[in-house]
């Protein structure tokens, strides 16, 4: 794919491995990790769906969604990770399936109709501030810890948006579940698939994904088999080599 514009300054393409997918990206800004891809590849998403990424980064979700869904909006606070977002949607060209708003999540009301989407996703900060020096100007630093949401926030902002059994699905941290639980029961929102992630088969999980049904009914929650990212001669295993390498295996 040829780019029509140039790159700036600590700006580089990596390619996403999957439909000739292409993504910008700066250095000094957070870079998306294996997190991004999991959820996405988790998420129970309808190619006659319309949903919305919440902390969207630089876009990734949404471009590795785009295929299977009619359309995605996608919500960023960080003005400049925002921006790159909006030219990674030129990039791949997908202004018909993508849409980026700057904006902060906590006020999702300036931003959506509420019960507007079939389904919400979100990487959000998995860490709380509750020791040590953070800088709060730094976007690395927003990215990783609850400086402009907390975990309430961003559960509050998808229950909002989702229609009557519309699917909110995030990637967190084991640690922090019975919070996640607390949370969705808040905001009426039932969970009914969970899986962990380990690094390797003799780690423990070090990643949770979770997805529930607004308004859905109690119980029937489906713990999915773990997930192993790295064989142990830290080789992706065969399940993760399918999400990067779709068209090989």
């Amino acid at each position: 794919m040829k780019m029509t514009f140039n790159l700036n300054e600590n700006e580089r393409i990596d390619d996403l491995l999957a439909g000739g997918l292409k993504i910008i990206q700066n250095n000094t800004e957070f870079c998306f990790s294996i997190d991004a891809v999991l959820l996405a590849h988790f998420a129970t998403v309808r190619k006659n769906y319309c949903g919305l990424d919440l902390g969207t980064g630089t876009g990734v979700i949404p471009l590795l969604l785009s295929p299977h869904i009619k359309h995605v909006d996608a919500l960023e606070i960080n003005p400049v990770t925002a921006e790159i977002a909006e030219r990674n949607v030129q990039l791949n060209k997908l202004e018909d399936k993508i849409c980026i708003k700057q904006g902060d999540l906590c006020q999702i009301e300036q931003y959506y109709k509420p019960k507007s989407m079939d389904f919400v996703v979100s990487n959000p900060p998995y860490r709380q501030i509750n020791q040590g020096h953070i800088n709060l100007l730094d976007g690395v630093a927003r990215a990783r810890h609850e400086i402009t949401a907390k975990l309430d926030d961003v559960v509050r902002a998808a229950s909002y948006v989702l229609k009557y059994h519309g699917r909110f699905a995030m990637v967190h941290l084991p640690e922090r579940l019975g919070e996640i639980m607390v949370a969705f029961h808040k905001y009426k929102i039932e969970a009914k698939r969970l899986r962990l992630v380990q690094p390797k088969r003799d780690k423990s999980p070090n990643i949770v994904l979770i997805e529930g049904v607004k308004e859905g009914m109690p119980g029937g929650l489906t713990v999915e088999p773990t997930l192993i990212v790295h064989e142990d001669n830290g080789d992706y295993t065969r399940e993760l080599l399918k999400y990067y390498y779709p068209d090989r295996l």
